[in-house]
């Protein structure tokens, strides 16, 4: 079947039938690209490949193609759990319930067994377009809930994508829902430099059930990813994001907003990068712009509480001595610009006085933090604790690992877009 190639002047670099009514949908669904070869070939192609390694790919024959053909970008999935890879048995309906369109989770969710080579033709019988986009290795690293998810597996995810730094175009992470943003902060602040695309996403629903949002924010995804410079497109989009819902938001600025809305993540202090609907509405002047050399960081402690002020709570008593139970670091978070009760600073001084770090954040999710406007925070700045543009409490977490295991790291200096360039008027 002839095809035209998507040109860098193509901003989702989709490729498309020259004849579209030629092409039978019944086997793809409506809505499906046609591609040049079917699954069932697909699945002959790979039984017949060494299923040894833990890298599967799924690409195209390049014979196929014409000589002068653009290069098809190269996208690595780096599987690490989730909803999306969760087998049908982890959820029940009844008759009733599915009429009425109701999903009830069955306690203690199934995360089945997964191999590389059977998830990569599990996503492509599923979602066969995808092979269109770009050329597809897949990488199952984990296939945890990420409620399991801690600074151990970060730190073997961004070793993951460093070590294949050189060899693909893009990176899309599959990941739960529950705790993606911490894990988009994370990366973003170890792999600061990194130059490509790595995208996180997810769904509410498993990959398998009908109405599984999964299918969209994989396509949705991977259309981000090669748009970009680095896959051959024509968009200066060369961080760590996470895709979601029909929008793209940096990741160290997301939160989880909703356990239930297929539009789960937001971006409180950011605008969306990206907007995803019949195109992609681009918002070019908020991409994160080229960083300094590349300079991967492995090493997080993870000796960090959060603190919420409670208004008349003991915090001596509540909290007693952090640091002799080996807490190192917290996020005390403030209300408003920075203000707390004096009654507390005390108790922090005497914490602080141990080795304890401290940084002062805020418990709105938009507004500037201004803690010298208030004795208490005046206070708190005056003893040594560290106060900045508003970061999200995830990133804000993350960032306190990171420097405590690297005294290079300031809690105060914007590294990936984290905290730089506060938008309040914007909607996510």
């Amino acid at each position: 079947m002839p095809v035209d190639r998507a040109t860098p002047s193509d901003p989702d670099c989709l490729r498309r039938p020259t004849d579209a009514a030629s092409v039978s949908r019944a086997a793809f669904g409506p809505g499906a690209i046609a591609r040049s070869e079917s699954v069932d070939e697909f699945r002959r192609t790979a039984s017949v490949k060494s299923l040894t390694s833990p890298v599967k790919s799924g690409r195209r024959n390049e014979s196929d193609d014409d000589e002068n053909a653009t290069k098809r970008p190269k996208v690595l999935f780096l599987h690490c759990g989730g909803t999306l890879g969760m087998g049908l048995e982890s959820f029940t309906t009844t008759d009733a319930q599915k009429r009425e369109g109701e999903v009830v989770p069955v306690a203690g969710g199934k995360y089945r067994p997964l191999g590389a080579s059977g998830y990569l033709l599990d996503i492509l019988e599923v979602i066969p377009e995808l092979h269109d986009f770009a050329d597809i290795d897949v990488t199952v690293l984990m296939n945890k809930d990420s409620s399991e998810m801690n600074h151990e597996d970060w730190t073997a995810l961004a070793r993951a994508l460093d070590a294949s730094r050189g060899a693909y175009d893009a990176f899309i992470v599959v990941h739960g829902t529950d705790t993606m943003a911490f894990t988009a902060s994370a990366l973003s602040l170890m792999l600061v430099g990194f130059g490509k695309p790595i995208v996180l996403t997810g769904s509410q629903l498993p990959l398998a059930m009908a109405r599984s949002d999964a299918r969209q924010n994989l396509i949705d995804a991977l259309t981000c990813c090669v748009a970009s410079v680095s896959c051959g497109g024509t968009v200066n989009f060369a961080e760590v994001a996470i895709c979601f819902g029909g929008t793209l938001l940096r990741g160290n600025r997301t939160q989880k907003t909703s356990a239930t809305l297929y539009a789960a993540f937001h971006s409180p202090s950011y605008p969306a990068l990206a907007r995803l609907g019949v195109g992609v509405d681009w918002n070019h002047a908020r991409l994160l712009s080229a960083t300094s050399k590349y300079a991967p960081k492995f090493t997080l402690d993870d000796n960090v509480i959060r603190i919420p002020i409670i208004p008349g709570l003991d915090h001596e008593r509540a909290y007693g001595d952090l640091h002799a139970r080996g807490i190192r670091g917290i996020i005390l978070e403030a209300f408003g610009v920075g203000n707390f009760p004096k009654g507390i600073i005390p108790w922090l001084a005497g914490q602080k006085s141990k080795g304890l770090s401290v940084y002062l954040s805020t418990q709105c999710h938009t507004g500037e933090l201004r803690p010298e406007l208030y004795a208490a925070g005046l206070g708190a700045l005056s003893m040594g604790a560290k106060s900045g543009p508003v970061m999200t409490s995830e990133c804000a977490v993350v960032k306190m690992m990171l420097s405590l295991a690297d005294d290079s790291v300031s809690l105060v200096k914007d590294y990936a877009g984290e905290s730089e360039g506060v938008d309040f008027c914007s909607p996510s």
